[in-house]
């Protein structure tokens, strides 16, 4: 069961979740993520609140879509190097 923090909004807080999975390996690199209707099955939200998540974490370079498949992990961005 989800605490949910009352300071951030829950698509914010699934985010964060699924974005620690993604750093402890729960969903490794061009790994499937969950769907919106998993999603709303796991965390208890509604549809608009799961699509809501994955569109950010596509915005946030995170995930990537295919159509008809679904939303996957992306590969990590390489960080600049400092001169």
């Amino acid at each position: 069961m989800i605490e949910w923090r009352l300071n951030a909004p829950r698509w914010v807080q699934i985010a964060e979740i699924l974005k620690a999975r993604i750093a402890d390996g729960t969903y490794p690199v061009d790994s499937p993520l969950p769907s919106e209707h998993q999603l709303v099955q796991e965390f208890g939200v509604a549809r608009g609140t799961a699509r809501k998540v994955l569109i950010r974490l596509r915005e946030e370079g995170v995930a990537y879509a295919v159509r008809g498949l679904g939303t996957f992990v992306a590969a990590p961005k390489p960080e600049p190097a400092d001169e």
